[in-house]
C-alpha cells in the first residue's frame, strides 16, 4: 500500500534550518535590552506601584477603602479574579488540548500562552487573598488541621475555589516546565557563558536528547496534557459555582458552567492574540507565529463569541419562559437599569464586534485583528461587572437596593493587576525561551519523513 507523506501543509514558513531555529528563539536572551524594552518596562513597573500603593493603603485602613458597601459586597476585587482566571485558560487549552487533537499550528504559540496562563492565575490568587480583609489570616483557607479544631467549611464553592485555581496552577506549571526541559539543554549547549551554563544545566535536569529521554517526555507531555484538559473546563466550572449555588435571581442558573468556560476561552485567546502580535514583531517570529496561526485563533474568538452571545440571549429567554417576576426584572434591570451602559458595552465588545471575523480581509488584518482583541478584552471585564454589581445592587427587597461607585482604591488595583501582569511577560521575554524550540523544528519540512516510495 502506497502512502503519500507530502502532503502535509508546513505551519513554518521558509523552512529555517535547526541552527536557524535556534538563533532566532535564543537571541532575545543574548542580546542586552534596548530602550524600547526599558521604557516599556518603566511603564508596567508604574501600573504595579500604583497598584501596590493601593493595596498597602488597603491593609493599612482596611476594605473600607474601596467602594464596597451594604448590599454590593463583592465589586472590583472578585469582578477582577473571575477576570484573570478566565485569561488563564488560553493557555491550557493551546498546550494541552489542543495538542491532544495534533493540531500543529498550535507550535508557534503554545509556550507563550502556557507562561500567560502561569502569570494570570498568579495574578487572580492574589484578589481572593486580599478580599478577606485579613490576609494575614488566609493560612486557614488551606484545609490542614490546627489546634483550634478549626476546619474549612467543604461544602463552601469558595473553598473549592481555592482547590481549583492552586491545581490548576500546579499542573499549568509543571506542564510549563517539562516542555521548557529539552529547550534548557539547547541553551545550555549553546551557552557561552560560564554562569548561563550552569543554570541550564540545573534546570535541564541532565537533559541530553538521547532516545530514553525524548521517549520519556513525550509520555509524560502526554499524560499532563490529558491530566490538565479536565481542569480547563473544571476550574471556571467551580468559579461559576460561586454565583451558580446562591439563591439571588440572576446568578441561580445551570448555564453559569458552559457560559464560564467558553467566556474564559473567549477571553484568554483575544489576550494571547494581542500580546503575540507584539512578540512577532519585535522579535520577527512572522514566519513562525504565522498569519495562519493567528487566523485560526481568530477563527476561535469567533465560535466562543458566539457562544456566549447566545448564552447572553438564553438567560432572557429562561428569564422570560419560567414566569418569575423577580428574575425577569433583574435581566431587565442590567439591560435598561442604572448599570445599562456597561451591560451594552458588554454586548458591543464580546457579540458584535467580534462578527467582524466572519469576514477574511478582517481576520487576516492586524490592525482589525488588535482591536477587536483589545475590545472582547473590555467587554469581558465588563460582564463580569454586570454579572456581580449589577445582580447584588438590586436584593429582594427595594429597601436593600444599593449602587456601587468604584473608588481611587479599586481602580488602582486593578491597574496594578495589569502592570504585575505586563511586568512578569517582558521578565520572560528575556529570560526563558518564549517559542519552543523543540516543536518548532519537530514541524519543519525537512524534519518529516518523506516517503515518496514504498509500501
Amino acid at each position: 500500500m502506497s502512502v503519500d507523506y507530502t502532503r502535509e501543509i508546513s505551519v513554518i514558513e521558509g523552512s529555517p534550518s535547526f541552527a536557524a531555529v535556534n538563533e532566532l528563539i535564543a537571541r532575545p536572551l543574548d542580546e542586552k535590552p534596548d530602550k524600547k524594552y526599558y521604557f516599556a518596562l518603566a511603564i508596567t513597573l508604574s501600573m504595579l506601584g500604583i497598584g501596590a500603593i493601593c493595596l498597602g493603603a488597603t491593609f493599612w485602613f482596611g476594605t473600607g477603602v474601596w467602594g464596597l458597601n451594604n448590599p454590593v459586597g463583592w465589586a472590583f476585587d472578585i469582578v477582577n479574579f473571575v477576570f484573570w482566571v478566565g485569561i488563564g485558560h488560553a493557555g491550557t487549552l493551546i498546550s494541552a488540548i489542543l495538542f491532544l487533537f495534533r493540531q500543529r499550528w498550535r507550535t508557534g504559540i503554545a509556550r507563550f500562552a502556557e507562561g500567560m496562563t502561569i502569570f494570570a492565575v498568579m495574578t487572580a490568587g492574589l484578589f481572593p487573598l486580599i478580599h478577606t480583609g485579613r490576609p494575614w489570616l488566609d493560612g486557614y483557607l488551606l484545609p490542614y488541621p490546627n489546634q483550634h479544631h478549626l476546619w474549612v467549611n467543604f461544602t463552601s464553592p469558595l473553598l473549592w475555589d481555592v482547590f481549583a485555581v492552586s491545581t490548576y496552577f500546579t499542573v499549568s506549571f509543571v506542564f510549563w516546565y517539562i516542555g521548557l526541559m529539552p529547550d534548557f539543554a539547547s541553551l545550555r549547549d549553546r551557552a557561552k557563558s560560564r554562569i548561563k551554563k550552569i543554570i541550564y544545566s540545573i534546570f535541564s535536569l541532565g537533559w541530553r536528547h538521547s532516545h530514553r529521554h525524548w521517549h520519556h517526555y513525550e509520555m509524560i507531555y502526554l499524560i499532563l496534557a490529558g491530566f490538565a484538559t479536565p481542569l480547563v473546563l473544571s476550574v471556571h466550572t467551580i468559579v461559576s459555582f460561586d454565583f451558580a449555588v446562591s439563591i439571588l435571581p440572576g446568578w441561580h442558573t445551570t448555564i453559569f458552567p458552559p457560559y464560564f468556560v467558553a467566556g474564559a476561552v473567549f477571553s484568554g485567546f483575544a489576550m494571547v492574540q494581542n500580546v503575540l502580535i507584539f512578540i512577532r514583531k519585535i522579535f520577527n517570529m512572522e514566519h513562525i507565529i504565522t498569519m495562519d496561526t493567528l487566523e485560526k485563533m481568530n477563527k476561535i474568538m469567533l465560535v466562543t463569541g458566539s457562544m456566549v452571545g447566545y448564552a447572553y440571549g438564553m438567560e432572557f429567554f429562561i428569564a422570560w419562559y419560567g414566569g418569575n417576576p423577580i428574575e425577569f426584572f433583574v435581566f431587565l434591570n442590567r439591560a435598561f437599569g442604572d448599570y445599562a451602559w456597561s451591560y451594552w458595552v458588554m454586548v458591543s465588545c464580546n457579540l458584535l464586534f467580534p462578527q467582524l471575523f466572519w469576514f477574511k480581509k478582517i481576520r487576516t488584518n492586524i490592525k482589525a485583528m488588535f482591536v477587536i482583541g483589545v475590545l472582547v478584552n473590555v467587554g469581558m471585564w465588563f460582564e463580569r461587572f454586570v454579572i456581580i454589581v449589577t445582580t447584588l445592587s438590586r436584593d429582594f427587597l427595594p429597601s436593600s437596593w444599593g449602587f456601587f461607585t468604584p473608588t481611587i482604591f479599586d481602580l488602582g488595583i486593578l491597574v496594578g493587576s495589569f502592570g504585575l501582569f505586563f511586568t512578569l511577560l517582558l521578565l520572560f521575554t528575556k529570560t526563558l525561551p518564549v517559542v519552543s524550540i523543540a516543536e518548532v523544528k519537530a514541524v519543519l519540512d525537512h524534519a518529516q519523513p518523506k516517503h515518496h516510495h514504498g509500501d
